[in-house]
């Protein structure tokens, strides 16, 4: 019986060191780094919605919706997926509510 550990598994060993090792050295050194979006960056399709929703305070269909966000974050959305977004949002009373077909309402805390 030869007691010679097979190359793939010391291969398997050697990436999964490195990697620890690469995470502890990065956790030593960048303790207090924070990562900041960049300018324009950071606010997701349905961020922009809701930010236009809540300072509009009044409901808007999404045709203002979407015309405000290309105005205002320039940015040109996917009606169908906007709708779609608003609608999971609705449902799970995450921050808006539909008070017409294809209109929308910030829920103002």
């Amino acid at each position: 019986m030869e007691d010679k550990i097979p190359e793939n598994l010391l291969n398997l060993y050697e990436s999964l060191l490195s990697a620890q090792l690469k995470t502890v050295r990065q956790l030593k050194t960048n303790k207090s780094v924070k990562v900041k979006p960049k300018k324009g960056e950071g606010m997701s399709n349905i961020d922009m919605a809701i930010d236009i929703l809540q300072q509009a305070r009044k409901p808007l269909h999404i045709s203002e919706i979407l015309a405000q966000v290309k105005a205002k974050h320039r940015a040109s959305l996917d009606r169908e997926s906007l709708v779609s977004a608003l609608v999971k949002k609705v449902h799970r009373n995450q921050g808006c509510t539909r008070t017409a077909p294809n209109t929308f309402a910030a829920i103002l805390k």
